[in-house]
C-alpha cells in the first residue's frame, strides 16, 4: 500500500526531525501478508526465504512460523542468518562461492547446496570429503534452462533463458546430474533441481516457468525428490495496490503436483514477501522552484534507498502533514501541484519520485516511501558524502522494538 498503516503513521509522526530518516517496519503486517502466501500454497510447496531481499533479525524472525527455510547466497548471509534465526533449515545458493564459504557452511550444516558449476561440485565433494566426513550433502544442480514460450518476456531481471553467469547450461548440466545419481560423487546426494530464471513475472508467467522446470527436470529419467523454481513474484511500484495473484499461483502449483506426486517443489520469494511491510519516512527540507519545475529536498536520499535509482522507477509515498514550525525564518511551500523529491546528494541522480501529486507539500512535512522492506537500506551506497545513517524502528501488534 502506499499509504503507511496507522502504527507506521504514528511512529512517522511522532518522532523528532533529528532521529529522521527512518525505516519503520510494520511486523504485524509483515506477519499478515506472509500467512497470506503460506494459505495459497499447496502441500508438497516448500517456501523458503530469499535473505538478500531484507536480512534484518527481527523480519527473519517475524517470517519464522511461515517458511520451511532461508535461503542464504554469501558466507556473511550464512553466518548472520544462522544466527538470527538458530536451527532452521538453510540453502546456500549463489555464484562464486569460495572455499571457506563452502566449509563454513559445511561446519554450520547447511541443508542443501544450490550448486551453480561443475568446478564448484568437484570443489563442494572435496571438501565435504575432508570437512563432514560421513555425511552424504544434498545438492540441486542450477540449471539455466531455455524458456522458449515467451514467459520471460515481461521479467524484469533475467537470471535464465538466456547467456548469464548463472547456473549451467543444459547440456553441461545433464551428464552432471547423470553422474550424481550414478554415485560418481560419493560425498554428494543428489536431491533435486534448482532453476531461478527471473524476477518480475506474474502469476501466470511464474506457472508456466515452474511447468517448464518441471518438466525438464522429470524428462532426465532420473529419481529426483524436490524441483527449485526460484522466486521473483512481481512486485509493481508504479501501481503498489496491485499484489502478486498468490491465490492463482497457488492452484497454479497444485495442479503442477498433483501431476508429480513423488515430487516436492520448493520456492524462494523474497521481495514479494517483505516489500510491503517497510517505509522509508524522512523530512522536507526545502521546497524550490527551478526551471518551471518545483523541487523538494528530503533529508537522507538514494544512499538510504536506492531501489528507485537502480530500477529506475519513482518510489511510491505519501504525504503526512505536520502542522508545528519551530523556526523563526519564512516556512517554504509548494505553489504548484506537483513535485519532484530528491534528496540530500549532490548528484542529478539522487531523486526518490518525479512529479508527486502533492499540492501544499511544505518543509517540515513528513514523507513516508512505500514498499522500502526488501532491496533498500542493505543495497544501498550508505557512506557517500558520510550522512547519518537511518534509524530502525519495528512495530508490532504488541510490542514495539
Amino acid at each position: 500500500m502506499t499509504q503507511p498503516t496507522a502504527a507506521v503513521r504514528d511512529r512517522v509522526l511522532s518522532l523528532p526531525p533529528t532521529e529522521l530518516p527512518a525505516y519503520v517496519y510494520d511486523l504485524a503486517a509483515l506477519r499478515a501478508h506472509a500467512a497470506t502466501v503460506r494459505d495459497a500454497l499447496p502441500e508438497r510447496v516448500e517456501l523458503y526465504y530469499a535473505a538478500k531481499a531484507n536480512p534484518e533479525p527481527e523480519i527473519l524472525t517475524a517470517l519464522g512460523p511461515f517458511v520451511d527455510g532461508y535461503e542464504v547466497a554469501s558466507g556473511g548471509e550464512l553466518a548472520h542468518v544462522a544466527k538470527a534465526v538458530a536451527g532452521r533449515p538453510l540453502a546456500f545458493g549463489g555464484p562464486g562461492k569460495t572455499p571457506d564459504e563452502i566449509t563454513a557452511a559445511l561446519e554450520q550444516g547447511v541443508e542443501r547446496f544450490h550448486v551453480e558449476s561443475e568446478h564448484e561440485l568437484r570443489m563442494l565433494a572435496g571438501l565435504a570429503r575432508r570437512v563432514a566426513p560421513g555425511r552424504r550433502v544434498a545438492v540441486l544442480p542450477r540449471v539455466n534452462l531455455p524458456v522458449a514460450d515467451g514467459s520471460l518476456a515481461n521479467s524484469s531481471l533475467a537470471m535464465g533463458g538466456r547467456p548469464t553467469p548463472f547456473g549451467m547450461d543444459p547440456a553441461r548440466a545433464e551428464p552432471v546430474i547423470r553422474q550424481l545419481a550414478d554415485g560418481a560423487f560419493p560425498e554428494l546426494e543428489l536431491r533435486g533441481i534448482h532453476a531461478h530464471l527471473a524476477s518480475g513475472l506474474e502469476a501466470a508467467e511464474q506457472v508456466a516457468v515452474a511447468g517448464t522446470v518441471v518438466s525438464w527436470a522429470t524428462d532426465l529419467g532420473v529419481r529426483l525428490g524436490e524441483v527449485n523454481v526460484g522466486g521473483g513474484m512481481h512486485v509493481d511500484y508504479g501501481d503498489p495496490e496491485r499484489r502478486f495473484d498468490w491465490a492463482a499461483y497457488g492452484t497454479g502449483l497444485a495442479r503442477l503436483v498433483e501431476r508429480h506426486p513423488r515430487l516436492t517443489l520448493r520456492i524462494e520469494p523474497g521481495r514479494a514477501l517483505t516489500a510491503y511491510c517497510g517505509w522509508y519516512a524522512t523530512e522536507v527540507l526545502d521546497v524550490k522552484h527551478s526551471h518551471g519545475e518545483e523541487f523538494t529536498v528530503v533529508r537522507g536520499g538514494t544512499h538510504h534507498l536506492r531501489t528507485p535509482a537502480t530500477k529506475g522507477h519513482d518510489q511510491p509515498c505519501s504525504v503526512l502533514p505536520v502542522d508545528a514550525w519551530p523556526h523563526p525564518w519564512p516556512r517554504p511551500a509548494a505553489v504548484g501541484e506537483r513535485l519532484t523529491l530528491a534528496g540530500q546528494l549532490c548528484t542529478p541522480k539522487d531523486v526518490l519520485a518525479r512529479r508527486v501529486p502533492a499540492a501544499g507539500l511544505r518543509a517540515g512535512d513528513r514523507v513516508a516511501f512505500a514498499l522500502a522492506g526488501a532491496y533498500a537500506w542493505n543495497i544501498s551506497h550508505h557512506d557517500f558524502l558520510m550522512h547519518p545513517r537511518p534509524g530502525f524502528h519495528f512495530l508490532d501488534a504488541d510490542a514495539i522494538v
